[in-house]
């Protein structure tokens, strides 16, 4: 047993454990009451469109929506509200606003440790039911970045001697601001050459660092630069690519020592020679570059100091040159050994022989005078000089007047060396023809000049060509024809366009653009030359695109060719067979032969080869019809009746030759003509046999019986009009037939008891000739049968009647086994036929006048009514009366 105050604190503790069970099962808990904050946890992707809904915050919280005042929920942050989210105030529930939510505008400095959420409070009022709800929307990651170098051309800077395996890194590596697998996962290289590898190295804090691995020997002498493209990819799906220019530059190294180009030079000097005379010049090539490929020239140790300074040596140039007098009486010769040295090199030995020759008069001497610049015995020319250009003139001094003197040239080039005009031993050296710098760059030359009496005089000479802007760029392909399919990426890789230029420095640059011609969706870059489309091309809009590229050099004046572009754009299944019209309906005859061409359905496909080859096919009715593929002509395989169908409805479908095949439908409907092919069918008199009763008082003009027939055709050839032909019995013309109706009446009073026939032509209107039928309608004139028997020989005797009339079709209707012709002569029959008429005419005019007295009287007397004997029941009339109206309508 517990006391009260015990049982006090047992049903307080109930109370907070079903409070504290509440919080852990719906947001709206006891501690509602204490005004708590509550916080919801929503997670969307970023991207999402206007009006993606988010979460339903009353709902969330378990809400009672039936209180009164409602619920209002409010967000007090406005901006936020109307940048991100839209809240409903009456339910709760949150939807994206119009600002499509960025993860890396709204949290540009997150990481994935921390992730990134859009913090919000909302207010749930009036009053009584306030709450502060906190809301936190996490905001997940997509891949709609694509990985981005932050530049655009890389370089790399690799020398010649690197080892094999030997790593450089990629400083500039590339940046994606999606996070996880969406950022940047591998890099490769469009092309290596075969020289080169990439691998990728990840730090402590996950970033991907690129390297550039040699993999193979490298030459700067062979290739001094090789450019690619570099690709970063992320990791979705499809992973998105970055790219940026990779120019790999091999530096120098000093791996190349000088070699003499000519390791033995002989040279011959007069002992009278001046002061300043070029003996030699010699020449030591090293292929390297810059500070490595420096060369200086120095006499060897052993040539003495005394013959050095007499042989003075230029040690940037080579060239040798006399710089003291000659002592002939005491040397004949001298061996000058003369060294060429690199940077860490052996030098290379080159021996140059001077040979003195005594002179017992004054020295003869050539005196040179350039007319070309020259420095130091080195002439410049522009390669654009023409031909006969003179370069200097050489003037031979202290000869004998006695002696005959000849100038020559040694060495190879355009050049001559002639007398000029007429005067003695003075001499022009030319060109002989245009200079080309891409040919060759320079030229060594010797001016010979000798005497009959063996004395020779070697004046050298350099001359070097200048490079001038004469070269356009020249494309590897005048043509270049490219395929790519339709319905491309943008910015998609087409080729790379390549021009190189033989001039040198910045007049071999070359920089490519688009002629005035191109469609504005091609995209060339002016450096790489590299060709790209920006949009997706469309077959069916254009197939076939040419224009023209210029390569531009930077000489002065700019110097350019064109290559033409021809890109063809493949075809894609993309376009369904298409049909002329949405639908077809064809006019036929009824009876068409069969197989005959019904129509033809035109359809096309703006695909070309396969994907525009169309096959029809039937999809319903292919018992009766059939469609011949290669022109489209629809055929029925029998003749068609139109009393039996008159309309079909068919379904056509067209399939391309694609794969996937693709397809449309069109409806065909086929409307059957009528043509007349049924003749009227009377339908009452049922029979020749049947007859009717006709009181012989019978007034003129009283409706008889009527004539009812149908014809199964429609339009005018079911149009049906009646005649009387033949007649027997009775009076002529006491009985009319209305053309129309087939409705018979009586003309004239019946004197004459007994049989009448009336033998009945149905025809109709039908073109191109009217089908009819006949039928016989007797009349027995009679107070009463009294012998049947009797009534039914007279009605299978045979006997002749008379033609009466002829019926209103008369000329409209083909001859037939019941037309007669009174007459041969046509005028006669319409003599005949006008004075009848007139006599009819007063005939029936007095028996209309004595038949209306009649008829007066009888009234009166209350004569007995007309009484059908003969006939069906009145039942079977009115059926006949029915079929007629239907036939009607």
């Amino acid at each position: 047993m517990f006391n009260g105050k015990g049982s006090g604190h047992s049903k307080r503790g109930r109370t907070w454990g079903f409070c504290i069970l509440l919080l852990f099962t719906t947001p709206l808990s006891c501690f509602a009451n204490f005004r708590q904050a509550k916080e919801l946890i929503y997670k969307i992707k970023e991207g999402l469109p206007k009006g993606t809904f988010i979460g339903a915050i009353g709902r969330d919280l378990n809400l009672n929506f039936t209180v009164e005042p409602p619920f209002s929920f409010n967000l007090p942050q406005k901006k936020v509200s109307d940048q991100y989210v839209k809240l409903n105030n009456s339910t709760g529930e949150l939807y994206t606003s119009a600002t499509e939510i960025d993860r890396e505008t709204l949290c540009p400095d997150n990481s994935v440790r921390w992730g990134c959420d859009l913090s919000l409070d909302v207010i749930v009022l009036p009053q009584q039911y306030f709450q502060l709800i906190k809301i936190k929307i996490l905001i997940e990651d997509v891949n709609d970045n694509r990985p981005k170098f932050p530049t655009d051309e890389i370089s790399m800077f690799i020398p010649e001697n690197s080892p094999v395996n030997a790593r450089y890194t990629v400083e500039q590596s590339a940046v994606d601001p999606d996070l996880g697998t969406y950022g940047v996962q591998t890099y490769w290289l469009v092309n290596d050459f075969g020289l080169f590898t990439l691998d990728v190295e990840e730090n402590e804090g996950g970033e991907l660092t690129p390297f550039l691995i040699v993999v193979e020997e490298l030459d700067r002498e062979v290739q001094d630069e090789y450019i690619t493209d570099i690709i970063a990819e992320d990791g979705g799906t499809p992973p998105l690519l970055g790219a940026a220019t990779l120019k790999i530059i091999i530096t120098d190294v000093n791996d190349n020592c000088p070699q003499f180009t000519e390791s033995q030079i002989n040279v011959t000097l007069h002992g009278n020679s001046t002061k300043g005379v070029h003996l030699a010049r010699l020449h030591a090539f090293d292929p390297d570059l810059g500070s490595n490929a420096l060369i200086s020239y120095t006499y060897s140790e052993r040539v003495p100091r005394t013959t050095r300074t007499l042989f003075h040596l230029d040690k940037t140039t080579g060239l040798i040159k006399l710089a003291g007098k000659i002592d002939s009486g005491t040397h004949t010769f001298y061996k000058l050994t003369v060294l060429a040295n690199g940077p860490g090199c052996i030098p290379a030995v080159a021996t140059v022989t001077v040979h003195v020759i005594k002179v017992l008069t004054g020295p003869p001497a050539v005196i040179s005078r350039y007319i070309a610049p020259e420095k130091d015995g080195v002439v410049t020319l522009k390669e654009s000089e023409p031909a006969f250009s003179p370069i200097a003139f050489f003037t031979v001094k202290n000869m004998d007047l006695n002696q005959k003197v000849d100038c020559h040239l040694e060495g190879f080039g355009p050049f001559r060396i002639v007398p000029y005009q007429l005067l003695k031993n003075e001499y022009l050296l030319e060109t002989t023809e245009p200079l080309d710098y891409e040919k060759t760059q320079d030229y060594e030359l010797i001016v010979v000049a000798n005497n009959t009496h063996g004395v020779v005089i070697k004046t050298f000479l350099k001359v070097q060509i200048l490079d001038e802007n004469d070269n356009a760029p020249v494309f590897q392909q005048a043509l270049v024809e490219i395929s790519i399919e339709e319905n491309n990426l943008p910015n998609s890789f087409l080729t790379q366009l390549q021009a190189t230029d033989q001039d040198s420095g910045s007049r071999g640059q070359v920089i490519y653009l688009l002629g005035g011609d191109a469609p504005g969706v091609f995209v060339v870059d002016q450096v790489t030359g590299v060709l790209t489309v920006a949009t997706s091309l469309d077959r069916e809009e254009k197939e076939k695109y040419r224009f023209i590229v210029r390569a531009i050099d930077h000489g002065t004046p700019r110097r350019e060719s064109i290559a033409t572009v021809v890109v063809t754009v493949l075809d894609r299944n993309d376009n369904s067979p298409r049909f002329i019209n949405k639908d077809f309906t064809f006019f036929v005859p009824e009876n068409f032969p069969g197989y005959g061409e019904i129509g033809v359905l035109s359809v096309t496909d703006a695909d070309a080869a396969e994907n525009g080859w169309v096959a029809l096919s039937i999809l319903n009715g292919s018992d009766i019809f059939m469609i011949d593929t290669g022109r489209g002509a629809l055929r029925a395989k029998t003749s068609l009746d139109r009393e039996q169908q008159g309309t079909y409805q068919l379904w056509i479908e067209a399939v391309d030759g694609g794969k996937p095949a693709l397809s449309s439908v069109t409806m065909v409907t086929v409307l059957l003509l009528d043509v007349n092919d049924n003749p009227p069918v009377v339908l009452f008199p049922q029979s020749n046999q049947s007859y009717m009763l006709v009181l012989p008082n019978t007034e003129p003009g009283t409706s008889i019986t009527e004539v009812y027939a149908v014809d199964k055709d429609t339009g005018m050839n079911a149009v049906i009009a009646y005649s009387i032909i033949k007649r027997k019995g009775g009076e002529p013309g006491s009985f009319a037939i209305d053309p129309e109706t087939g409705n018979i009446t009586l003309q004239r009073e019946l004197s004459i008891r007994g049989l009448y026939s009336l033998l009945v032509k149905v025809s109709d209107h039908g073109q191109p000739e009217p089908l009819y039928s006949t039928v016989m309608v007797n009349f027995f004139v009679n107070e009463t049968v009294c012998n049947e028997s009797y009534v039914q020989s007279l009605l299978t005797r045979e006997a002749d009647i008379e033609v009466e009339e002829k019926p209103w079709y008369i000329g409209q209707m083909t001859d037939g086994p019941e037309r007669y012709e009174l007459f041969p002569c046509r005028p006669v029959l319409i003599a005949l036929s006008v004075t009848c008429l007139g006599l009819f005419s007063l005939v029936v005019t007095l028996l209309t006048y004595m038949c209306y007295k009649k008829f007066k009287k009888i009234r009166k007397k209350g004569s007995e009514v007309e009484i059908p004997l003969k006939t069906k029941n009145d039942s079977a009339k009115t059926i006949n009366r029915k079929l007629r109206q239907v036939s009607n309508i």
